[in-house]
């Protein structure tokens, strides 16, 4: 008589532990479920800032840029524009993590709405890593339907880690 009742008793301690083991697995299971989501946006993070360095890598320069004035002048010479710079003044170097940044002032004068549009296309364009990060447009004194900018380039040099 004691033995189904002892038998019974192992089955409902043996369901305990088998409830407490599910409860505690299905704990586990949500906690790996989180862990996963985090590393899968990590990854895709990863993904997309090594897509961003691959981009700026490639865009060095395959000919060796002296610097922002020597940059500045490649890119209006192959505009055809270089008669139409008034200046370029180196305004800051500092330097970046394996990286070298230059800016300068370049001003331009009497240029049309094309060839500004072609400036602007050529910078985003060119073969290095050269970008505006400041523009001002005004209209010219002599001739309202021409244009002077005034910018500030910026040239990023990637120094070869050896």
């Amino acid at each position: 008589n004691l033995l189904p009742i002892g038998g019974i008793g192992v089955l409902i301690v043996l369901g305990i532990l088998s409830a407490n083991a599910l409860s505690s697995a299905k704990t586990e299971l949500a906690n790996l479920r989180v862990q996963q989501k985090e590393m899968s946006l990590l990854k895709e993070e990863f993904a997309s800032l090594k897509n961003r360095m691959d981009s700026l890598k490639s865009r060095k320069s395959l000919t060796k840029i002296g610097g922002i004035v020597q940059a500045a002048d490649e890119v209006f010479a192959t505009s055809g524009l270089k008669d139409k710079i008034k200046s370029v003044k180196p305004v800051s170097r500092r330097e970046i993590k394996d990286a070298l940044e230059e800016e300068a002032e370049v001003q331009i004068e009497k240029v049309n709405m094309n060839e500004m549009i072609n400036i602007f296309y050529k910078i985003e364009n060119t073969p290095m890593i050269l970008s505006i990060k400041k523009a001002a447009i005004k209209t010219s004194f002599e001739n309202p339907e021409l244009l002077n900018i005034t910018m500030t380039l910026s040239l990023v040099k990637i120094q070869d880690s050896k």
